[in-house]
């Protein structure tokens, strides 16, 4: 699957950046901008070229047959959202304490919609599994992907979103408009 999604990417003309971070295996990846359903697409042909078994979590509503067993197969992890949030964060790190490689993979605007608000499991599932958070990316304007850098969190979670937010500007999603501002 790992030559096959190279070579995909590279006919589809996109231009990766495969100088993968190590400890990328085990974190938490936030993968930004997320404006349109084909981010999962070229989201998850990265993943399998750099040869990363990422979980990405996805509303358990979606896992119906048969569906489910697709999304299973991709990598979803079913999320009951009506549990809350410290369920979710908890039923993670537990993941994360069970596993010794584990990538998930989060879209912190929680919406393919411009959103101002991200949210913030992402950086407080970091601090609970004691595990780094990478700093992924797909630019459509360049057609350039690629895995960044680790960025630690302070404790200061405003402050810390917003250096992220800050990176992530530099990049275009399909709808542009609906990206980090």
């Amino acid at each position: 699957m790992k030559r096959f999604s190279k070579w995909l990417l590279k006919v589809l003309g996109w231009k990766m950046d495969y100088n993968v971070p190590e400890g990328v295996e085990r974190s938490v990846l936030v993968s930004v901008p997320h404006t349109s359903n084909w981010d999962f697409f070229y989201g998850r042909l990265a993943m399998w070229s750099y040869g990363i078994n990422v979980k990405m979590l996805i509303k358990k509503e979606a896992f119906f047959f048969p569906l489910g067993w697709f999304l299973k197969k991709m990598g979803g992890i079913p999320v009951n959202r009506k549990g809350g949030p410290k369920n979710v964060t908890e039923t993670i790190a537990d993941l994360f304490a069970k596993n010794e490689n584990l990538c998930v993979m989060f879209t912190p605007e929680g919406t393919r919609a411009y959103n101002p608000n991200w949210k913030r499991g992402f950086y407080y599932l970091a601090q609970k599994a004691n595990v780094p958070i990478y700093l992924g990316y797909l630019d459509y304007k360049r057609k350039i992907g690629g895995i960044s850098h680790a960025f630690n969190p302070t404790g200061d979670v405003e402050k810390d979103i917003e250096e992220i937010k800050k990176f992530y500007r530099q990049f275009k999603g399909k709808y542009p408009d609906q990206g980090v501002r």
